[in-house]
């Protein structure tokens, strides 16, 4: 089978770059070995959220290192046996979030933000997705005075952003979300990010219109890969297929094809889980709430109350453990009466990072017609379309919207 351009990866960012390739008049071909919106996409807080003007940071203050390094926080958690694995990352990382690099990396990811709503809303209307969008916002909620204060003095300097939020007290907490117990003293509440009620129903829905504008979806290896004297080569279910150009989209699957490919791009993979909950009789959630202190999101989702967690680093394969849910579980209750669990198991996922806090974007330096569209973080979910558009205008010679160099795979040499 012979098609212009593969794509590899059917998360949001890689459906997001088949439907954006396609729009430009390129025939198509989408592999991923599992269905669509299966992965990563499938298990986010379902945030499209367009405030997050500052990339998430590694501490740098001494009271918050020591605290973290006692590993008992229901934000962070590690594996003390991949510890050593993953110090040099770590380092690049608390290197990059040094002040002048982090506000490279604000300035860099703040294009891609800004379009973030405005590229995912003409898909979700083609998609005929519009039932699974809230365009309520989310609020961030805090329980402590001090770590509020600090809040809300950040949220009133971010005004060149032209971002619309709500400071709201205690009373007016808890007059926008009457179920929550007193235990928040205040939020901020961001107005213009949009929520998914169903982040994987979302990404199959892009898949859908993806087909059904005559692209072609195609179960299949990404490890397969290779060049061949016309361009690259896959295996698929469907026998082999080949291409002029191929895009790796395939999240924080993306490390085992580089390394086989020859490229030491540094993608570390921060693990989170997710769990859903009953509502009980007479309870709600109005908004996506996130508490910031202890670093999960409650959602409200098709499937129930979505509890997602922060960040745990350990082997990417290593089998899924409750710790960390059930800390932010204890939390979570005491802002909300949960109601039992829904599923059988935790979620696990992967949010595939780069110690820059940017995603890469862009051509690869030592391969023709091999491209790149993966890393994107926490915020895959945000930013799939509009990298999609990037990778794309940059793949059919358009003028890109933005001067794609800082998220060029040449930054790691």
């Amino acid at each position: 089978m012979q098609c212009q351009t593969l794509v590899l990866g059917a998360g949001i960012v890689g459906v997001s770059t088949a439907l954006h390739l396609q729009a430009r008049g390129r025939h198509v071909v989408l592999i991923d070995r599992d269905e669509p919106g299966s992965g990563t996409s499938h298990g986010n807080a379902g945030l499209i959220q367009c405030s997050s003007v500052t990339p998430y940071a590694f501490p740098r203050d001494l009271k918050t290192l020591a605290r973290y390094s006692l590993n008992r926080q229901s934000d962070m958690r590690f594996d003390w046996r991949y510890l050593p694995k993953l110090a040099p990352w770590l380092l690049q990382y608390w290197q990059q979030s040094a002040p002048t690099p982090l506000a490279d990396a604000t300035r860099a990811i703040q294009p891609l933000m800004q379009r973030c709503v405005s590229e995912h809303d003409p898909l979700i209307e083609a998609a005929g997705a519009q039932a699974l969008i809230r365009a309520e916002g989310w609020v961030e909620l805090y329980r402590d005075e001090t770590a509020f204060a600090a809040a809300k003095a950040e949220a009133a300097s971010l005004g060149a952003y032209g971002l619309a939020f709500d400071l709201l007290d205690r009373q007016q907490l808890h007059a926008r979300e009457p179920s929550l117990s007193q235990a928040g003293i205040g939020a901020i509440h961001w107005l213009d990010p949009k929520t998914v009620s169903n982040p994987g129903a979302l990404v199959r829905a892009y898949a859908r219109l993806f087909v059904q504008r005559g692209g072609q979806f195609i179960h299949g290896d990404a490890r397969s890969v290779r060049q061949i004297e016309t361009g690259w080569q896959v295996s698929t279910q469907r026998g082999p297929v080949a291409a002029k150009d191929v895009v790796i989209a395939l999240g924080p699957q993306a490390s085992e094809l580089l390394k086989l490919l020859g490229y030491a791009i540094p993608l570390e993979n921060k693990r989170g889980y997710h769990m859903h909950y009953r509502v009980r009789p007479g309870m709600q959630i109005r908004h996506s709430i996130c508490d910031v202190e202890a670093g999960f999101v409650l959602a409200p989702m098709d499937q129930g109350i979505r509890l997602t967690t922060g960040v745990e680093f350990a082997a990417s394969d290593d089998p899924g453990n409750e710790i960390q849910l059930r800390r932010c579980e204890v939390i979570a209750r005491s802002l909300f009466p949960l109601g039992e669990r829904i599923d059988r198991q935790p979620w696990l996922g992967r949010r595939p990072c780069l110690p820059d806090m940017r995603p890469v974007i862009g051509p690869a330096l030592r391969h023709e017609g091999l491209w790149f569209n993966f890393g994107h973080a926490h915020h895959g979910l945000t930013l799939g379309p509009v990298t999609a558009r990037l990778v794309a205008e940059m793949m059919c010679g358009e003028v890109p919207f933005t001067d794609p160099a800082p998220y060029n795979a040449g930054r790691f040499g």
